[in-house]
C-alpha cells in the first residue's frame, strides 16, 4: 500500500496528523476541558520485548560510530511492520508506549462480533512477522498481544498550550490484564471480548483459574471467503481508505490544509516535534541516545472507573504538572490509563530543552507535583519515580503513523519504582548522586525485586526539599587524604598562605574568594585550606551550601552562629534552649529570647513585645545580637569562616557579612561558581572591597593531570597515549579527568600489571613506545614516603581512544550548552564538529549551508565569547596554547561576572565587535573542549555525516600538499602519482601544477632533471692544494650568501615553512574524513603522509601513532593486491624503519627496511655470499650509470621516481646502521648500502638526491677509514652545485651542501673547517627561514665552537639558538641549548645559564613527547646533571639522573647527540666507580687505587669542600664580558674542575 502522495506528505497538517490517531484527527471534541466522548470498539495491546535490552546495549557502547540512528533503524524495522499490519486491517494506533502500542477499532456495538474476528486475524499475522524477519543486530524480539472489547470512553484534557487524551473504561483495564497474562507469541482475549466474538470461528485454549482465553488459530469454514468478509467489515469503519484512496495505508495522508484543524491538532503534539515539522527536517533528526531525567507520576483514584469523576482530577493534575515542568524545561511525553491508575511520563532534557541542574530540577518538580496531587480530593494515592541516565529519544513507528517516545532501562526503572514504592517520591542512585543535594533530603529504602529490572542499585525516597535546620549536617567535611596531595594548585594555596599571615598579624578582616566553573576542584582547595589553617588561637568553621540554601533567609549566618554558640552538637531542642539561655542572658533580655525560636528551632515563650514586632525589626534585633556574640568570640579566638558553593549564600546573609567584615576581624574564604544572574548589592560590595582577594581559578596543568591519574589508579606510570587522551579530553578540569577515567574503567579499557625491567623486555614494534608517562618528581618523592607503587597501567589491545564516545555526565554538560544556543549557532557547532577538533574558517564556510561570511564571523565571535571555540592566527599560536592550560589569576577585587548595569548592552556589543575583528584575523579555530566536538558530532544522522565528510574531503584535497615554502610537494615524494586517491576530477591545469611542484615540468624549467657526469671542473683543478680548495669552496658559499642578500630575484621565501600547520589542518583531517567515508585506501594514503610529516618534524611518537592507524587499514586492504597497494605497504615499512632507527632500535629498523626494499623490488642481501654477488652487480651498475650520463636520456616515470626515492631513504638508513656495528663483516654490508644509495640517486637524475648520496658515500668512507675515496666524492658533490640556479630547490641544495659538509668535518674532527662551513650554512638557513634545518646547524656549530673554546662566538651562537627556540617554540633546540649550558659549567669554568635553570627545564620538559623520544639530547641532559651531582658528592640526586640516563643508553642511534650523551654517561659512571673504590679501599689493591687517582685527577686530590667552593664561585658570562673576571681565572677553574684544557685536540 502507498503511504500517500509526495506533495501531500510535505504538508504540515499531514506531518502533524502522523503523530496522532484518527480518533483525534477526525474527532469532534468540545473546546471545554476536560471533555468526554463515548463509543464501542475493540482494543489491541501489543507488547514487544527485546528493545529495552537493545537500547541499553547501544547506550553503553564504547565508540561513537554506534549511535541512535542504527537503533532507530532496528526499532522501526519491527514497529513499522506491526503498524502497517494494524492499518491494513483497519485499526487506529492510539498510542506508542515505548516498546508497546495500543490500537483501536472503533465501531458500533452490533459490529463488534465481526470486527473481533478481523482483529484476531491481524494479531496472528503480526506474530507471523517475527518468525521470518531478522535485523543485522538480530535482537531477540518477541510479541505478546492482548485483546478486549466493549464500551470505551475518551477523555481530552489539558490547558491553552497543550492537550492530551486518554481512553478509559473496563475494556482498557481488560486489554492490559489480557496482555499481562500472555506469554511470548500469545494472543489473549479478555472475558468480555470472548463473550462478544464469533466463537465458531476461533480455536481457543482455556487458561486455568481465568475467564480470559488464549487464541490458538482461526478455524474458518472451507467456503468462507475472508477477503469478502473483511471488505464488508471495513465499510463500517469510518476512516478506512476506500474507492480511489484504497491504495493508501491511512486516509489522514491526504488531509488538505485546514488552518483551524491544524491549530487544534498542534496542541496534541510536543513543541520540539512542531519545530521539526516547521523546519521540514527528517524524522530521524530528533533520534538520539541522550542523557535525560525521567519523572513517572502515577495517580490512583478513589473511584477508578468513573470517567466523569476522575476527568476533572486528571485535568487539575495535568494543568499543574504542565505549569511546574514549564519552569524547568521539562515536558509531558505520554499519558496512560490502565488498571493501576493514570500515569504521566515526564522527561527533562529533550533535544533543545537541556538545562543546567536538570536532576535537581526534576526532583524539585517531583516533590511539587506530589504535594499538589496529594491534596486533590479525588486522588487516593500519588506515586512518583525519578531516574536519570541515557535513553533512546526518538520517533518510532511508520511513515504514516509514528510518535516521539523514550525507550530504555531508565524509563523502566522509573516506572517500576513508581509502582513498587507507592505513595512516595523515589529516585535511583544516579539521580541521588547527580542532584548535588544534601544526604539528609533522602532516605535509602529497602530493596525490592522489581519485574523487568535487574540490579537497579540503591533506591532512595526524596523526603522534600524544604531546608530544615539540621545542625551538623551542612558542615564541609574534610575528606583530605594524606596520601593524596592537592596537585597543581600551589599558586592558589600561596594566595591563602599570604592572606592568612596578614590576617593573623593585623586587626582587620580579610576575604578570599575562589571563582571557578563546576569541576575545577574548588571544594578540594577548601579542604586543603581547612587542613592548613588549623592552629591555636583561631577557630575554623567550614560549611557547604546547596541550591536550596539560596532560598532560605539567613541560612548561612544561622549555620555560622549555631557553631559559634555550640548548638551543632546538641541532640535535642531542650539542650539547645539551655545552651542559648546561658550564652545570651547577658546580651539579650529574656523577653526577646523567643526571637531565636525559628532560627534555632527552640521553643522559648513568645512575649507580647516580640509578637508586636515587624519582620524587619525582628531581623535587625537578631543581627545586633549576633554581632555582639561574634565581637565577644573574636576577642578570645580568631574566626576563619570557610564557605563552599558560596553562590548559594542568601541575600540576607550577604548583607550581614558585608557589615561583619567592616565591624570585626574575621577571615572569610569562599569558593563559588560564576553567578548566573547579577549578584545582590551586598555580594557585589564584598567582591569589590579592598580587603577582598578574588581569584579566578584556571585549569590544572598537563603534568599535574598525569600525576593525578597515577594517584587515582594507584600506579607508577601510564601510557603516553592515555596521558595525551586525558590531557586533551579533560582540558585540565579535574572532574572531566575523573569522568573520562571512570568511563575507561567501565569499558575495561585499562589493564594493570607489574612493572617490568626494560633490560628484560624484548623490543618489538608494539612495545617500541612502551615508555610510560610518569608523575612529577614531587609526587615520586611523596610516593616513596607512603607506599611503593610497582604496578603500571596499560591499554587493552585494539582500543582507539580518540573514537571513544564521551561519558554521559560530560555529554550532558555539552548538551546543556548546545541547547542553550540559538538554532543557527547549534548548526554552526554541529558543522564544525564534522571538520574535527581543529579546523579552518575557510573549510567551515565551505560546508555551512547558505551562510555568508559576515554571518559566520559574527556567530564564531559569539561562540568564542561563550568559550565554545578558541581562535588562533596561525599554527604556532595553537601549539603554544595547547602546551599549557590557562592558569589561575587574581581579579582586582572584582568578579568577571560583575559588569556595570549602565551601558551594559553597549559594552557587550563593543566587546563582540572586537571579537569579530579578532576572528577575522584568525583562520584556525579549535573547540575549547573535545567533549563538545564529540557530542555535537554524534547528533548527526549517518547519511548527513557522510555528505558533510564528503564536502570536507573534496575541499581539503585541493590543498593537501606541503606549503609554498616547500614547493607544494607531497610529504612522501611523488606519493600522489602512485595511485588514484583523489575524489575530484583532475583537469590539465591541475596536473601541470602538480607535476611542476615535483620538478617535472617542461624542458626550460627542468634545471634539476639531468645529472651530468662528474668531471674535472675548473672549479677545483688538481694542481690546487687542499688549503686552496678549502678557500675556494668557502668563497663559493660566501658568494651565494651575498647574492641571496642583495638579489632582487625571488630567491628568499616570504614566510617560513607552514607544513606543520598544513599537517594539522589539512592532511590529518583528510585521513579522518576518508575513514568516516569508508574510503580506506585514501585514508591510508593520508595516514602515511601524516606519519612522514611527523618524522620530518622530529615527532617520532606521533609518527608511530599514525603508522599504527595505517597498519589497521592495511590489514583491511591486503586482499586487493595492486602496484599502488604494494607501494603503500613498502612505504609503511620504510617509515616504520625510520621510526625504529630514530628510537635506536637498529635490529628492528633493519628488519623493517629490508621488508620495504623487498616490496620495492630491491632485495638487500642477508649473507656474505649474496653480499659478494650484489656488490659486484652494484659496482658494474655504478660505472654504467657514470658512462650513460654523458648521453641524453629521459628521466624515470613518476611511479618509478616514487619507488627510487623510497629506496634511497632505506639505503641511507641501512648504511648508517651497519656503520654503527662493530662486527668486521658489517662494514661490507654498509658499503653495499651506501653504493646502492648512490646508484639509486643516479637513476633518479635529480641533483639533490645525487649530491645527498655523494655526501653520504663520502661520510661512510671517512667513518670506515677508507682514505682517498671520501674527498673525491665530496668534490663530485661540490662540482654538481656550481652551475645550479640560485632559486627554488637550487638554493636549498647549496645550503644543504654547506650544512652537511660542516657536519662531516665535525664528526671527523676538522673543527676549524666545521666552524667555517657551519657559519655559512647558518646564514643560508636563516635566510631561507627553515627552522628545522636551522636549529641543527646551530647545534653542530655550537659544539665545534665549544670544543675549540671560542667562547664569544659560542655565546653568540647560543643566543641565536635561544631566539630560534623561543620564536618557533622548538623544543629540541631549547634542549640542546641547555645541554651546552651544562657543558659550559662542567668543562669551561663559567656560567652562562644557572644549573637551577637547566634543572627546571629538565623537570618541565622531560616528558615532552618529541624530546622524550629523541633520546640523544635527553641522555646528554640527564648525564650532565648526574655528573654535576657526582662532583658535589650528592649521590642520591646522582642516582636519580644516572638511572634515567641508563634507561636511554640502549637506544643507540648513530648521531652526534647520542655520542655526546653516552660520553657524559660514561664519565658519570667513572665518578661513581671512583666513589665505590674509595669506599672499599681496604679491599682494593693500593696500586689500582693510585693508578685511578693519577689518571683521573692529573693533579693533587681536591677535597669536596674545595670543589663546592669552585662551583659556587663560577663567574657568569656577563662578568667575563664586562671584564670583572680575567680569562686566566676561567682557565684556572677548568684546571680545578679536573678536566684537560682542550687548546687544539685535533
Amino acid at each position: 500500500m502507498n503511504t500517500g502522495g509526495e506533495k501531500s506528505q510535505d504538508r504540515a497538517i499531514v506531518r502533524i496528523a502522523a503523530h496522532l490517531p484518527d480518533l483525534i484527527v477526525y474527532g469532534d471534541f468540545s473546546p471545554e476541558r476536560p471533555c468526554l466522548d463515548y463509543f464501542d470498539g475493540v482494543l489491541m495491546f501489543v507488547d514487544i520485548s527485546g528493545f529495552t535490552a537493545m537500547t541499553e546495549k547501544f547506550s553503553t557502547s564504547m565508540y561513537m560510530d554506534r549511535g541512535a540512528e542504527q537503533l532507530v533503524e532496528i526499532l522501526n524495522y519491527y514497529i513499522s511492520a506491526i503498524v502497517e499490519k494494524v492499518l491494513i486491517f483497519g485499526g487506529d494506533i492510539l498510542k506508542f508506549a515505548g516498546d508497546a502500542l495500543l490500537a483501536l477499532w472503533k465501531v458500533e456495538r452490533k459490529q463488534l462480533k465481526n470486527i473481533i474476528t478481523v482483529v484476531i486475524k491481524c494479531s496472528l499475522e503480526i506474530h507471523g512477522l517475527f518468525k521470518t524477519q531478522e535485523s543485522e543486530e538480530s535482537p531477540d524480539v518477541q510479541v505478546k498481544i492482548g485483546l478486549a472489547a466493549g464500551h470505551i470512553t475518551v477523555l481530552v484534557f489539558g490547558d491553552e498550550t497543550r492537550n492530551h487524551f486518554l481512553v478509559i473504561g473496563q475494556a482498557v483495564d481488560d486489554v492490559r490484564r489480557a496482555q499481562n497474562m500472555a506469554q511470548m507469541n500469545d494472543v489473549i482475549m479478555s472475558p468480555n471480548c470472548w463473550q462478544l466474538c464469533d466463537r465458531s470461528m476461533i480455536e481457543i485454549e482455556r487458561i486455568p483459574d481465568q475467564r480470559a482465553v488464549k487464541v490458538n488459530f482461526l478455524k474458518l469454514p472451507p467456503t468462507f471467503n475472508f477477503d469478502e468478509f473483511f471488505t464488508k467489515c471495513m465499510t463500517f469503519m469510518n476512516y478506512y481508505p476506500s474507492g480511489s484512496d484504497k491504495s493508501l495505508l491511512r486516509l489522514a495522508c491526504m488531509l488538505e490544509s485546514d488552518p483551524e484543524l491544524e491549530l487544534s491538532l498542534q496542541k496534541f503534539v510536543m513543541e520540539i516535534i512542531l519545530k521539526q515539522i516547521d523546519d521540514k527536517q527528517l524524522r530521524g533528526y530528533l533520534s538520539e541516545l541522550r542523557p535525560v531525567t525521567i519523572v513517572f507520576v502515577n495517580l490512583i483514584f478513589k473511584e477508578q472507573n468513573k470517567a466523569e469523576v476522575i476527568g476533572p482530577a486528571i485535568q487539575d493534575a495535568c494543568v499543574h504538572i504542565n505549569s511546574v515542568l514549564k519552569v524547568f524545561r521539562g515536558q509531558i511525553n505520554k499519558v496512560f490509563m490502565f488498571d493501576k491508575g493514570c500515569s504521566f511520563l515526564c522527561v527533562f532534557g529533550f533535544p533543545g530543552e537541556k538545562a543546567p541542574n536538570e536532576v535537581t530540577h526534576a526532583l524539585e518538580s517531583a516533590v511539587d507535583i506530589f504535594d499538589f496531587c496529594s491534596q486533590v480530593y479525588k486522588i487516593r494515592t500519588v506515586s512518583i519515580g525519578v531516574a536519570s541516565g541515557i535513553v533512546f529519544c526518538g520517533i518510532v513507528g511508520h511513515t504514516v503513523r509514528h510518535e516521539y517516545t523514550v525507550i530504555g532501562q531508565k524509563v523502566n526503572i522509573a516506572a517500576r519504582m513508581m509502582m513498587y514504592y507507592p505513595g512516595i517520591v523515589t529516585c535511583d542512585s544516579v539521580t541521588y548522586n547527580g542532584s548535588n543535594l544534601p544526604a539528609y533530603f533522602f532516605k535509602e529504602l529497602p530493596k525490592k525485586v522489581m519485574k523487568g529490572v535487574g540490579d537497579s542499585g540503591p533506591i532512595y525516597q526524596c523526603l522534600g526539599l524544604n531546608e530544615k535546620v539540621m545542625f551538623g549536617m551542612a558542615y564541609l567535611i574534610c575528606n583530605r587524604n594524606e596520601r593524596y596531595p592537592l596537585l597543581g594548585r600551589d599558586k592558589e594555596i600561596k594566595y591563602f598562605m599570604c592572606i592568612m599571615k596578614e590576617f593573623l598579624i593585623s586587626n582587620c578582616s580579610r576575604v578570599l574568594m575562589y571563582e571557578g566553573l563546576s569541576g575545577y576542584g574548588k571544594s578540594q582547595i577548601l579542604m586543603e585550606i581547612m587542613y592548613l589553617a588549623q592552629g591555636e588561637n583561631h577557630r575554623i568553621i567550614a560549611i557547604a551550601l546547596t541550591k536550596i540554601s539560596f532560598h532560605q533567609t539567613f541560612n548561612t549566618i544561622q549555620i555560622l552562629m549555631a557553631n559559634v554558640l555550640g548548638l551543632d552538637t546538641c541532640k535535642h531542642y531542650k539542650e539547645r534552649q539551655t545552651n542559648l539561655q546561658n550564652k545570651v542572658k547577658t546580651l539579650l533580655d529574656e523577653k526577646f529570647h523567643c526571637l531565636l525560636n525559628d532560627i534555632f528551632h527552640v521553643q522559648f515563650p513568645i512575649s507580647r513585645e516580640v509578637s508586636r514586632m515587624s519582620s524587619s525589626r525582628k531581623q535587625k534585633q537578631l543581627e545586633t545580637l549576633f554581632m555582639k556574640i561574634l565581637e565577644q568570640t573574636v576577642k578570645e579566638e580568631r574566626i576563619i569562616f570557610i564557605i563552599d558553593e558560596a553562590q548559594f549564600v542568601d541575600s540576607t546573609s550577604w548583607a550581614f557579612m558585608e557589615k561583619l567584615i567592616q565591624t570585626i576581624p574575621i577571615f572569610i574564604i569562599m569558593s563559588l561558581s560564576p553567578f548566573i544572574d547579577m549578584p545582590c548589592a551586598a555580594a557585589s560590595a564584598i567582591m569589590k572591597n579592598r580587603n577582598t582577594t578574588f581569584v579566578s581559578l584556571g585549569a590544572v596543568q598537563p603534568k599535574d593531570i598525569c600525576s593525578k591519574v597515577c594517584l587515582d589508579l594507584n600506579v607508577s606510570s601510564i601510557p603516553k597515549e592515555l596521558d595525551l587522551y586525558l590531557v586533551e579530553g579533560s582540558c585540565g578540569i579535574p572532574f572531566y579527568c575523573e569522568e573520562l577515567l571512570k568511563n575507561l574503567e567501565h569499558h575495561r579499557v585499562l589493564i594493570f600489571h607489574q612493572m617490568e625491567s626494560e633490560e628484560k623486555t624484548d623490543v618489538t614494534w608494539n612495545n617500541l613506545f612502551k615508555n610510560f608517562t610518569k608523575p612529577t618528581e614531587v609526587l615520586n618523592l611523596f610516593a616513596v614516603t607512603t607506599e611503593d607503587r610497582n604496578e603500571v597501567c596499560n591499554l587493552a589491545s585494539g582500543v582507539r581512544l580518540k573514537n571513544l564516545s564521551p561519558p554521559a555526565s560530560l555529554k550532558e554538560i555539552s548538551l546543556v550548552q548546545l541547547d542553550s544556543m540559538s538554532l543557527s549557532l547549534q548548526m554552526l557547532v554541529r558543522c564544525a564538529a564534522i571538520t574535527g577538533l581543529t579546523f579552518t574558517t575557510v573549510l567551515l564556510f565551505e560546508i555551512l549551508p547558505c551562510w555568508n561570511m559576515k554571518m559566520m564571523i559574527k556567530a564564531l565571535a559569539t561562540l568564542v565569547e561563550s568559550n565554545i571555540f578558541d581562535c588562533f592566527r596561525n599554527g604556532k599560536e595553537l601549539r603554544m596554547a595547547l602546551k599549557q592550560n590557562a592558569a589561575s589569576f587574581e581579579v582586582n577585587y572584582r568578579s568577571l561576572s560583575l559588569k556595570p548595569s549602565e551601558g551594559m548592552a553597549h559594552g557587550e556589543e563593543e566587546e563582540l565587535r572586537e571579537l569579530e575583528s579578532e576572528v577575522i584575523e584568525c583562520h584556525i579555530i579549535r573547540f575549547c573542549r573535545p567533549v563538545m566536538q564529540k557530542t555535537a558530532y554524534e547528533l548527526w544522522l549517518k547519511d548527513q555525516k557522510k555528505a558533510m565528510h564528503l564536502k570536507c574531503a573534496r575541499f581539503l584535497e585541493e590543498i593537501a600538499h606541503r606549503c609554498d615554502h616547500c614547493r607544494s610537494r607531497d610529504f612522501i615524494p611523488y606519493h600522489h602519482f602512485t595511485g588514484n586517491i583523489r575524489l575530484n576530477t583532475l583537469d590539465l591545469d591541475t596536473i601541470k601544477k602538480m607535476v611542476k611542484s615535483h620538478g617535472l615540468e617542461i624542458e626550460e624549467m627542468n634545471i634539476f632533471s639531468k645529472a651530468e657526469i662528474p668531471k674535472k671542473s675548473e672549479f677545483c683543478p688538481e694542481n690546487l692544494s687542499l688549503e686552496e680548495k678549502k678557500e675556494k669552496i668557502l668563497n663559493f658559499f660566501d658568494t651565494v650568501i651575498t647574492r641571496m642578500k642583495i638579489s632582487e630575484e625571488d630567491i628568499i621565501p616570504l614566510e617560513s615553512c607552514q607544513c606543520e600547520e598544513i599537517l594539522e589542518t589539512v592532511i590529518l583531517p583528510l585521513a579522518h574524513h576518508f575513514l568516516a567515508l569508508g574510503e580506506n585506501n585514501k585514508a591510508l594514503y593520508y595516514f602515511l603522509e601524516t606519519a612522514s610529516a611527523y618524522l620530518i618534524l622530529d615527532d617520532n611518537y606521533m609518527a608511530y601513532v599514525y603508522l599504527n592507524e595505517g597498519e589497521r587499514l592495511l590489514k583491511t586492504l591486503r586482499k586487493k593486491e595492486s602496484w599502488s597497494q604494494t607501494f603503500e605497504s613498502a612505504t609503511f615499512y620504510s617509515l616504520k624503519g625510520q621510526v625504529c632507527f630514530n628510537m635506536g632500535q637498529m635490529v628492528l629498523a633493519k628488519k623493517m627496511l629490508r621488508k620495504a626494499l623487498k616490496l620495492l623490488d630491491r632485495v638487500f642481501p642477508y649473507n656474505l655470499m649474496s653480499l659478494s654477488f650484489h656488490t659486484h652487480v652494484e659496482k658494474n651498475r655504478h660505472f654504467s650509470y657514470l658512462k650513460q650520463q654523458a648521453k641524453e636520456s629521459s628521466p624515470p616515470g613518476k611511479k618509478r621516481l616514487a619507488q627510487l626515492y623510497r629506496q634511497s631513504v632505506c639505503f641511507s638508513l641501512l648504511w648508517q646502521i651497519y656503520s654503527f656495528n662493530y662486527f668486521f663483516h658489517h662494514k661490507y654490508f654498509g658499503h653495499l648500502a651506501a653504493l646502492m644509495q648512490v646508484n639509486t640517486a643516479l637513476e633518479t637524475q635529480n641533483d639533490f638526491q645525487i649530491i645527498k648520496a655523494y655526501l653520504d658515500y663520502s661520510l661512510y668512507h671517512q667513518l670506515a677509514g677508507y682514505k682517498g675515496v671520501w674527498f673525491k666524492y665530496e668534490l663530485m658533490a661540490m662540482e654538481k652545485i656550481i652551475d645550479l640556479p640560485l632559486q627554488g630547490e637550487g638554493i636549498e641544495i647549496v645550503a644543504y651542501m654547506a650544512d652537511t659538509l660542516g657536519y662531516i668535518k665535525l664528526v671527523t674532527g676538522h673543527l676549524d673547517l666545521a666552524i667555517e662551513l657551519g657559519s655559512r650554512a647558518h646564514k643560508m638557513w636563516a635566510l631561507l627561514q627553515n627552522p628545522n634545518k636551522h636549529y641543527r646547524v646551530l647545534c653542530r656549530l655550537s659544539r665545534s665552537l665549544f670544543l675549540k673554546s671560542r667562547y664569544k662566538k659560542l655565546i653568540k651562537v647560543l643566543e641565536w639558538l635561544w631566539d630560534l627556540s623561543v620564536s618557533e617554540e622548538h623544543i629540541l633546540s631549547k634542549a640542546f641549548f641547555y645541554f651546552v649550558c651544562l657543558d659550559i659549567m662542567l668543562y669551561s669554568g663559567f656560567v652562562y645559564r644557572t644549573f637551577e635553570e637547566c634543572l627546571e627545564f629538565i623537570y618541565q620538559n622531560e616528558d615532552n613527547r618529541i624530546l622524550k623520544f629523541q633520546s640523544g639530547i635527553l641522555l646528554g641532559l640527564y648525564s650532565c646533571t648526574a655528573i654535576w651531582y657526582a662532583r658535589l658528592q650528592e649521590w642520591d640526586n646522582y642516582y636519580i639522573f644516572s638511572n634515567r640516563a641508563k634507561n636511554l643508553v640502549p637506544r643507540r642511534t648513530p648521531t652526534v647527540f647520542y655520542y655526546e650523551g653516552i660520553t657524559r654517561y660514561m664519565e658519570g659512571q667513572v665518578l661513581h666507580l671512583q666513589k665505590q673504590i674509595q669506599e672499599q679501599s681496604e679491599n682494593a689493591q693500593d696500586s689500582g687505587v693510585e693508578l685511578l687517582k693519577k689518571w683521573w685527577y692529573s693533579t693533587s686530590e681536591l677535597t669536596v669542600d674545595q670543589w663546592l667552593q669552585t662551583t659556587l664561585s663560577l663567574p657568569s658570562w656577563d662578568q667575563i664580558v664586562s671584564g670583572k673576571v680575567n680569562i686566566q681565572d676561567i682557565q684556572k677553574n677548568k684546571f680545578l674542575m679536573r678536566v684537560n684544557i682542550l687548546d687544539n685536540p685535533f
